[in-house]
């Protein structure tokens, strides 16, 4: 049976990647041996840490690494998030030990921490698509980190050496749409071996029903970039008083947003676990996003479909092609007129309930297990 060694850091608050990867882990261990390195970025010694921002090694997680390999053997290092505590020091060892290597790109991030002045982070742009960071007046650096221009400066310190790594051709680059796949090799230049590889997802989850389908879900990081106000706004505008709108998640603009907007029928439910999040999306009449960023694999949307529940979403980078063709509830991103019309389509109960069906279809052929296990065997 083929090894693979798993290797991830991560997120001080679980976002959709760290569910991501263990779902992923789930699904390979049927098929392979799988082992695991989660890192996490708990800091013990800043000076140490800073040491090694400035050297992208972490002697510590290189030592870790390098017993697992030896010991385990593996046919394949699978990689995922690197920022900071499993440190660039990864990709030397797989050379040492000559282990073929496959890297998970889950976001566009790596685009964004390359560059150390602001204009060519947001390439003539008001606002980079990729992370939210907007442009201002009479700023030069590139702070990546809104709250300190140290973390800016180690992060793209990091960033550069990471992007480089991309355009090494000796390894496997796995991203989560054809459209990421066409932005890696044909706007980068980027000449690695690139496979559309998207997140697996358990399809065959089941949650008992309630009688309180009358309310629509937004569940993910409360942020600016992310568009809940905008989303706020276009619900408020729309015809129907029928449903409600659940927030779940939190974020910078969390407490904002709870005090500006205190209607009956909008919900802040703070944080919730990924199985009691699913629940609630099951008893949803729709679940929507307003993201203003490119995004990966949206997987409150994924999730979503394979409960039958219909999602309203902005037609941007490659979220569409988790969806039937000619999707009747996407709207333009920043479009927030047409977002509003696309709500008011959730009073149809006969469009919702067909297009339930439609997307659960879709996306379990789409995200069927033969499928992706194929795409794991080519490599």
């Amino acid at each position: 049976m083929k090894k693979i060694l798993v290797i991830h850091t991560k997120y001080q608050i679980q976002g959709g990647e760290d569910i991501a990867v263990n779902n992923e882990v789930d699904f390979l261990k049927k098929h392979y041996e799988v082992r695991t390195i989660y890192f996490s970025n708990k800091i013990d010694s800043y000076l140490k840490q800073v040491i090694n921002f400035l050297r992208n090694i972490n002697k510590e997680s290189d030592k870790l690494i390098e017993t697992e390999i030896k010991s385990f053997d593996p046919d394949l290092i699978y990689i995922h998030n690197t920022w900071f505590k499993g440190s660039l020091g990864i990709f030397k060892i797989a050379n040492k030990y000559n282990v073929k290597v496959a890297l998970k790109l889950h976001n566009f991030r790596y685009d964004c921490t390359r560059f150390y002045l602001l204009k060519n982070h947001l390439s003539g742009n008001e606002i980079c698509n990729a992370c939210g960071l907007e442009n201002r007046k009479g700023r030069f650096f590139n702070k990546y980190f809104q709250d300190s221009y140290l973390k800016s400066f180690l992060i793209i310190w990091y960033g550069k050496k990471y992007f480089q790594i991309l355009l090494d051709e000796n390894k496997t680059i796995f991203v989560l749409t054809e459209f990421h796949k066409h932005y890696l090799e044909n706007d980068i230049g980027v000449s690695s071996k690139v496979i559309n590889f998207p997140n697996y997802l358990n399809l065959n989850q089941k949650y008992d029903e309630t009688n309180q389908k009358k309310y629509i879900v937004y569940a993910g990081r409360v942020s600016k970039e992310k568009g809940v106000e905008e989303l706020i706004n276009s619900y408020l505008k729309i015809n129907s008083t029928e449903f409600t709108l659940k927030i779940i998640g939190i974020g910078p603009q969390l407490e904002y947003l709870k005090n500006k907007y205190k209607q009956k029928n909008v919900e802040f439910l703070g944080q919730k676990s990924n199985k009691e999040t699913l629940k609630i999306i099951y008893n949803s009449i729709a679940v929507v996003t307003a993201t203003k960023l490119l995004e990966g694999q949206p997987m409150l949307l994924c999730e979503a479909s394979s409960l039958g529940v219909p999602s309203v979403f902005p037609d941007n980078g490659g979220i569409s092609e988790f969806f039937p063709d000619k999707y009747k509830l996407k709207f333009n991103q920043n479009n927030y007129i047409d977002l509003s019309e696309k709500l008011n389509y959730l009073s149809n109960e006969d469009l919702l309930k067909k297009v339930g069906i439609e997307n659960k279809n879709h996306i379990n052929k789409y995200l069927q297990e033969d499928r992706l296990k194929k795409i794991v065997e080519n490599i």
